[in-house]
């Protein structure tokens, strides 16, 4: 979609920080952005007499923590929470058929649905992800999918294909001299190593789901959760007026599509029983959630509807009408329903260096930049010009806060006066927040309620803090179907300020 072009556009400066992790055993693999595959085939579970794999030493697993944690907004710190998150982790170790390995979870704050595990055992959950689970069986069904990859050594395994395939790459085209030859084998490759992830996801679910039932929760989570994951990612791809992917479209996505996954989920979880045998807690599991930070956190900036705020840094800015926001690692995005979309991120000026002459160095290749006009936005220096590319015009700006620029790309395929006028009314609500406005930003909160009697998705979802689609909201946070009738004292979350 074009906020994903505009993402890449400017991808080198971003308002938070970005590492890249190495070494993850199914790095994302439970995440919201699956995309549609043809089904491959499994391969076998390692036996439970596999050789141990030497940790990597001390010193740079956590360099590798610090890394993780700044890529996902630093560790979320919710004691009751991180207890029973690591008593489940135990449970399963225990139940697994490595139960001389150890694990330690840890929470990461970020709005993502991620889950990931290092080799030596350290898991990784985001707020995120825990925010659509329902109880205790749900995040078993994630952690032990996780617990799973370490066990079966996915990662080493995935290591030696990449080798492979970049070796087969280099035959080609240094030793046979054949550039074009070279280009085809590493394509090969690449639809090979797709596959063989593929592989190893459905090989990781279908062993996590055997796991929880052995460690006497309910099987059947699995396929509850990702159910409801890919429900909130249909929810937020429409609230970002794209539209969900259709089965069949990426053949090198390394994730199965999620009503394969769910099949392969209930299909396990048939042959260990009917629905019913094993362990929800469910109450369990939302007392320890509840209060719980929803959405982006203060310190990394969010959006109430179509203002944007970030504290930490000091600023505000509405976005054009209709636009909604999607604060990413990379940059803050807007999209709109008719097509037009907008990035934010933020650079540090050179000594001296002049926004004229910045911008100057830093427009968008293959468009033609137009003059560059000088601003004042609420006492702030800004510059601002159009560039007109192939099928896209943009208004580029850029606003100086001390050593710091903030640049923000508009995009519309046709800029008309009224859609300009637009943009340039955003720019200039680009604003320095007061002390008092930084003292009252506020998170969203995840709270757990009990419904009343006569109380419906409606009248509940209406008092929650949220505006945009907040019925289906708050049924795909509760994992209800569509008009579900709800029970008198039944324990429900709801987002609160």
């Amino acid at each position: 979609m074009m906020a994903t072009a505009l993402n890449r556009m400017f991808g080198g400066s971003r308002l938070a920080l970005v590492a890249m992790t190495a070494a993850l055993a199914g790095c994302g693999s439970i995440n919201a952005q699956n995309k549609p595959v043809a089904s491959p085939q499994t391969t076998a579970a390692v036996p439970a007499a596999a050789p141990k794999v030497a940790p990597p030493p001390e010193t740079a697993v956590s360099r590798e923590q610090q890394r993780i944690a700044e890529a996902y907004g630093g560790v979320y710190r919710k004691p009751a929470l991180e207890r029973h998150l690591n008593v489940i982790a135990d449970r399963l170790a225990a139940a697994s058929e490595r139960p001389d390995l150890r694990y330690k979870v840890t929470l990461l704050n970020s709005p993502m649905i991620n889950a990931f595990a290092l080799p030596n055992g350290n898991l990784y959950v985001t707020r995120g992800l825990l925010a659509v689970a329902n109880d205790s069986s749900e995040v078993a069904a994630v952690l032990a999918h996780e617990m799973a990859h370490v066990t079966l050594r996915h990662a080493i395994q995935r290591a030696d294909e990449e080798r492979k395939a970049v070796l087969l790459s280099r035959v080609a085209q240094d030793v046979l001299q054949d550039s074009q030859a070279g280009q085809v084998a590493l394509a090969k490759g690449k639809l090979s190593l797709a596959s063989f992830s593929r592989a190893q996801e459905l090989e990781a679910d279908r062993t996590g789901v055997q796991n929880v039932a052995r460690a006497g929760y309910d099987p059947y989570g699995a396929s509850r959760f990702l159910m409801s994951m890919g429900r909130q990612s249909d929810l937020r791809t429409v609230s970002l007026g794209q539209k969900p992917q259709q089965p069949g479209l990426d053949f090198t996505s390394t994730h199965p599509s999620t009503p394969e996954r769910v099949q392969l989920a209930v299909a396990a979880a048939r042959q260990i029983g009917a629905p019913g045998v094993g362990e929800r807690d469910r109450d369990g599991y939302l007392a320890a959630i509840d209060g719980m930070v929803y959405g982006d956190d203060p310190s990394q900036g969010f959006a109430r509807g179509r203002r944007f705020l970030h504290p930490r840094l000091g600023f505000a800015f509405m976005a054009p009408d209709g636009f909604t926001f999607d604060n990413s690692t990379d940059a803050l995005l807007g999209v709109s329903p008719d097509g037009r979309a907008l990035r934010m991120d933020a650079a540090k000026l050179s000594a001296g260096q002049s926004l004229e002459n910045y911008v100057t160095e830093n427009w968008i290749d293959g468009t033609e930049p137009g003059p560059i006009e000088k601003l004042d936005v609420n006492g702030m220096e800004a510059v601002t010009l159009l560039a007109k590319g192939r099928e896209w015009t943009f208004r580029f700006a850029v606003v100086r806060m001390g050593q710091d620029a903030y640049r923000v790309i508009y995009a519309a395929r046709e800029l008309t006066p009224e859609i300009d006028d637009g943009f340039r009314a955003s720019l200039t609500s680009f604003k320095r927040l007061t002390q008092e406005e930084i003292n009252q930003a506020r998170p969203l909160r995840l709270d757990v309620v009990s419904a009343k009697d006569g109380d419906t998705e409606e009248t509940i979802a209406g008092r929650m803090a949220v505006s945009d689609r907040a019925a289906e909201r708050f049924a795909v946070l509760n994992g209800l179907a569509p008009g579900e009738a709800l029970v008198a004292g039944a324990k429900l979350k709801v987002i609160d300020e």
